[in-house]
Formats: structure tokens, sequence, C-alpha cells
């Protein structure tokens, strides 16, 4: 499991004293604890899935990308290199992302699959790549994809 993981990942980075990666890491077990209990109090006993984590992690990747956005905008390069640092640690707990190619022909393949035809079905369409591919690509340029390939 994938909560395993970050947990003997914190254990390394303890023992080799690596500040930012403990900080980081501590941050999604933090994260990841609030969804747990979030989840059981809806009835989840286990708490979240991996599927759910891995959006949680996309997310937290997400928000770092905007925050870094900003602060280039303000001119603070050192808080933008210490976001970077934070999405590098979390990223290695994500899995490959797709490229523009991938994602189109992800997109298109959903698409047939659940016949969808025209932007009523965007929806649809996104909850379906979500479902597939969540972690593995960045849905803000799916759905642009999405949009054009059905709107066409």
């Amino acid at each position: 499991m994938l909560r395993n993981e970050i947990k003997e990942s914190l254990k390394v980075a303890m023992k080799s004293k690596d500040k930012r990666r403990i900080s980081t890491l501590r941050l999604i077990l933090a994260t990841l604890q609030d969804r747990d209990l979030a989840a059981r109090d809806k009835g989840a006993e286990e708490g979240i899935t991996d599927d759910e984590i891995l959006q949680m992690l996309t997310t937290m990747v997400r928000q770092r990308k905007e925050s870094i956005a900003a602060y280039e905008k303000g001119g603070r390069v050192d808080l933008a290199t210490a976001e970077q640092e934070e999405i590098d640690i979390i990223s290695d707990y994500l899995p490959k992302q797709f490229d523009e190619a991938e994602t189109r022909k992800a997109v298109e393949a959903v698409i047939a699959d659940i016949d969808a035809n025209g932007l009523k079905d965007m929806g649809r369409t996104m909850d379906e790549l979500k479902t597939r591919y969540a972690g593995q690509m960045d849905f803000s340029k799916a759905s642009a994809i999405v949009k054009d390939t059905l709107g066409a």
C-alpha cells in the first residue's frame, strides 16, 4: 500500500536527517490522516483508498505549482525553490505522468468506450478519466483536450 511506502520513506529520511524530505513526508501523512478521519466519518473503516491517496498527492502537487507561480511573480525565488523540492518529493509517489500525446490517446479511448458524443458528456468523460488514470495525468490539460475533442 502507498501509505506504508510513505511511512517507510519517512523512517529512512529521519535516519538520513533529510530535513526537507522529513517535513514533506510528515505533511503528506498529516493530510492523509485528515482524509482518513473524514472517510471514517462516512463509514469507510479502512480510510481512503490508494486511488484517493493518488488524487490527494496530485492535488498537493497542483497547489505547489500554483504557489511557485505566485512566488516567482512576487520575486521570492527561495520560496519557489522550496516548493519545487516538495513537488519532487511528492512526485516520487505518483505514477509516471502522461505527456500530451498519451493524454490525448487516453481521452480518445475513454470517449470511445463510454460512447460520448458531445459537450454534454464532458463530465462523464472526465469522471472516467479520473477513475482510470488517477495521478497519471494533468486533468486541467485533459479537460481542454476533452472539450476540444467532444466539441469538434
